[in-house]
């Protein structure tokens, strides 16, 4: 007798899959964007302070404004309106080699974190609704990161590859390079269709009920290791303040900037991976759905060695620190997202997703602004004492969040 869990079980592995194509696809758009970004602006003359501020502003909004799409998908149950919307504007990346407005630049990287903030709630929600019960949570987001990865290794190559070919780092070189993205945003909108469609075919994701969604809480644990979250990612050196660093001390050429950006997203995706893998083994280890957030301790220790590599002088340890980076990265992207599902019921998950993004989001904007804002000041050395002050903090709460996880039991 053939059983039904066989072919959901498989289906389950190819949606999976497929939303892993529909990150790259996404990635390779937005992602090579932010791998130029620091770099044209710099071309530009415009300030690292106000990159950090702009960048720091475009986080805010594309996490926080997730906790409001994250509570209309929930109350709706409509989560594919917002990922057709979401997906939809990373069209305005192509139309930043258009201008050199500064205006206009900062409007179209707003619209797209705002596209960024309508989607991720909505897709994480359906993604851990396949995943449950069907393929391990850590698999999952482990192997959407992994293939995620491949957009973000591969779309800064674009850059890379328009800046050997033409043997120039000028600004129509940066247009040309935004201006080949429209070609993997349509194919993109093609993916997006098409796992709409295999979703509702192999009926993998149950109605959502309102019901549900008004009765059930989200727990203190939830709070606390969002709290971890916050203190975790303010310390955290972001690629915008890295890649203005090594452009504005002539550390790389353009070309090997991007190419090091695509480096650190590749051990990002390798990351991933094992990350994912280990995140399940403890789960299953322990037999609690709580068991994988011990990997959660390596994140603040990490993070920790950023500052001291990243914003050196010396091409050895910013390479090794952008190795960190990734694996930063990868641990952010995969855990971070498997503990909110497992520690959350599936009614609230796109609220959950939505609240924690919002959070995550705050800390970059005020990270990033005050760490742009302390490098034009030639202050590294206070940026190296906030990211140790954070993650001191980020320690003590997981600790905190051990214990209650102890009491929970």
């Amino acid at each position: 007798m053939v059983t039904r869990s066989g072919p959901r079980l498989t289906s389950a592995v190819k949606i999976i899959i497929l939303f892993g194509v529909i990150s790259l696809l996404g990635d390779m758009v937005y992602e090579s964007a932010r791998g130029a970004n620091s770099q044209y602006f710099n071309l530009l003359s415009i300030s690292a302070a106000q990159v950090g501020l702009v960048f720091g502003i475009g986080e805010f909004l594309g996490y926080f404004l997730r906790l409001l799409a994250g509570v209309l998908s929930d109350k709706s149950g409509k989560h594919w309106i917002f990922i057709f919307a979401g997906y939809g504007m990373l069209l305005v990346v192509p139309f930043m080699g258009f201008t050199m407005n500064w205006n206009i630049l900062v409007i179209l990287i707003l619209m797209e974190r705002i596209g960024k903030s309508l989607r991720n709630p909505a897709k994480d929600t359906i993604l851990s609704g396949v995943a449950e019960n069907q393929v391990g949570m850590g698999f999952a987001f482990g192997l959407q990161e992994a293939l995620d990865q491949i957009g973000a290794l591969s779309g800064p190559l674009i850059f890379t590859f328009v800046f050997l070919f033409t043997s120039q780092n000028r600004i129509p070189e940066y247009q040309l390079g935004y201006k080949l993205l429209f070609i993997p945003f349509a194919l993109l909108m093609l993916f997006v269709a098409y796992a709409y469609r295999s979703i509702k075919r192999n009926n993998l994701i149950t109605d959502i009920k309102k019901k549900e969604f008004r009765s059930e809480r989200l727990k203190p644990i939830f709070w606390i290791y969002t709290a971890f979250t916050f203190f975790c990612t303010l310390g955290f050196v972001n690629f915008s303040i890295i890649g203005y660093h090594l452009k504005a001390h002539n550390l790389m050429s353009d070309g090997n900037i991007t190419l090091l950006y695509a480096g650190a997203m590749a051990v990002d995706a390798v990351a991933a991976l094992v990350v994912g893998k280990v995140y399940d083994h403890l789960k299953k280890k322990r037999e609690m759905k709580t068991g994988g957030l011990a990997v959660l301790m390596a994140i603040p220790f990490i993070t920790l060695l950023l500052p001291f590599t990243t914003i050196s002088s010396s091409v050895i340890l910013i390479v090794i620190g952008m190795i960190i980076f990734g694996i930063v990265m990868g641990t952010h992207e995969t855990v971070m997202r498997c503990a909110i599902a497992d520690i959350t019921p599936y009614y609230k998950r796109g609220t959950s997703y939505g609240v924690f993004n919002a959070v995550y989001g705050l800390a970059f904007l005020i990270g990033s602004a005050l760490m742009g804002w302390l490098y034009d000041l030639n202050q590294a050395w206070i940026i190296i004492a906030l990211t140790c002050i954070a993650e001191a903090i980020a320690v003590l709460l997981y600790f905190k969040m051990v214990c209650r996880v102890k009491a929970d039991e």
